[in-house]
């Protein structure tokens, strides 16, 4: 079926992504909130569980680690003092950096049995696909 086809290629995907982003230390849901607040931050906590959908307990744990890795700051919000505000930090976003270059390298394995024009031909169709 091509629902569970595609299923496993995503999985394999997110798998080769998680491990090269690994060698920064981060987990993809620690990039994914890295990389949100990094583009619309700074953020409130509640911002960032609603833009990601994660669990705010889960939000709450990843938070911890990026601070404690110095990547993120959680600090008063200007615009309403009684809430925290999330930001990257100057470290956080060299981090970033590092990993878009590690998961482009990872993204461009994922469809090397194809060979180059195939490999092209499937990101057309895929994305024919996805915008059906």
């Amino acid at each position: 079926m091509p629902s569970w086809l595609l299923g496993r290629v995503a999985a394999r995907g997110r798998k080769l992504v998680g491990d090269a982003i690994a060698e920064e230390g981060l987990k993809l849901p620690q990039h994914a909130v890295l990389a949100t607040v990094a583009e619309y931050g700074p953020l409130a906590q509640a911002e960032l569980v609603r833009r990601l959908g994660f669990d705010a307990k889960d939000v709450v744990l990843v938070l911890n680690h990026l601070e404690g890795a110095g990547l993120a700051v959680r600090e008063p919000d200007p615009r309403d003092r009684r809430k925290n505000a999330v930001r990257v930090t100057p470290a956080g976003l060299k981090t970033l950096e590092r990993c878009a270059e590690l998961a482009e390298r990872a993204n461009a394995e994922l469809p090397e049995p194809l060979g180059a024009e195939e490999g092209r031909q499937l990101m057309r169709l895929l994305g024919r696909v996805y915008e059906a």
